[in-house]
């Protein structure tokens, strides 16, 4: 699959010396759905800014689709349509005409149907002729969704998009990602609702301290970074772990009930049927009888949490 956004060795630093981005190299693959996260400050909103076109950058280039996003900043910025975090919009305009608006700055020529559809997509319909100011904040954040793809963008940049908003607005918004992306949009969102990412996502990239720390697909992620937990419930609690079963480090469940057992998936997501299997029989042989036992797997938060603790020194996790 060929690249639709192309960022090489891209930086940031402000004038206060602050470094927000920090060389970082990414293909955004056509079609795909790409899921950025990252905690606050990471570097995420700079980086969606910059191959937006709204912050210059110190180092590096962007391009969109073929374009430079500087020297043929129109070419590219017509290609994307922006989702900002900050509710921002012309209190006193009504929807169609914000809308409208927006459709027509990028030069497309009137199409009510086409406006008509999105409003309807988004339930906005029935406020079509309603001022902004007059609209909840998750309404105004369906304008902001309908003014982003007022000008049918093939690239949707989605930073935030949900933070705040009710259940309904999530549930529809996800429902329109996904005809978006099968009508050929590439999608690039970034989210504190890492179980979204999870649903949603066909890549993952997590970003830290303006670094890019890992971009994978999101299937070979969780194969490759989401190890296992085997919980087997005894038929009789212990009051410790047999030493005999010290290699597997076992941890002993509360009350003595239950053992715990860890495990990392192999490569290419293999895993380890025959440490499990030693497992049993060591616990048979030592006399310990298994009533049930099952397996979860680590989550996409706990993955993220766990990549992004490795890139901060020492005694900053509590800041």
């Amino acid at each position: 699959m060929d690249s639709i956004i192309s960022i090489s060795g891209l930086a940031k630093t402000y004038a206060s010396g602050f470094a927000a981005l920090k060389g970082v190299d990414l293909d955004i693959r056509r079609g795909e759905i790409f899921a950025l996260l990252g905690p606050n400050g990471a570097g995420k909103t700079t980086l969606i800014s910059v191959v937006c076109g709204l912050v210059n950058a110190s180092a590096g280039s962007v391009r969109v689709d073929g374009h430079d996003i500087v020297r043929d900043y129109r070419a590219a910025r017509a290609l994307i349509g922006l989702v900002p975090q900050e509710l921002t919009t012309d209190a006193f305009e009504t929807v169609w005409n914000t809308v409208s608006f927006s459709r027509g700055l990028f030069g497309k020529p009137p199409d009510p149907a086409y406006l008509e559809r999105l409003l309807k997509d988004l339930s906005l319909w029935a406020k079509k002729d309603a001022k902004l100011m007059m609209l909840s904040g998750g309404m105004k954040r369906r304008v902001l969704i309908a003014k982003a793809l007022s000008h049918e963008p093939r690239i949707l940049f989605l930073d935030e998009p949900t933070a705040g908003v009710d259940v309904e607005l999530r549930r529809d918004m996800w429902q329109l990602v996904r005809r978006l992306r099968d009508s050929g949009v590439t999608v690039i969102l970034t989210t504190h609702y890492i179980e979204e990412a999870e649903e949603m996502a066909d890549r993952i990239g997590v970003i830290a301290k303006g670094e890019l720390v890992l971009v994978e697909d999101k299937a070979a992620l969780m194969k490759k970074l989401g190890g296992k937990q085997l919980t087997l419930h005894l038929a009789t609690p212990l009051a410790e772990v047999p030493a005999g079963l010290a290699r597997y480090g076992l941890a002993l469940g509360k009350a003595g009930g239950t053992l715990v057992y860890r495990y990392e998936m192999g490569q290419g997501g293999e895993t380890e049927d025959n440490a499990i299997a030693d497992l049993l029989q060591d616990l048979a042989a030592a006399g310990i009888a298994v009533a049930d036992l099952h397996t979860t797997q680590r989550s996409l938060e706990e993955i993220f949490v766990s990549l992004v603790s490795e890139r901060e020194p020492a005694g900053e996790g509590a800041r």
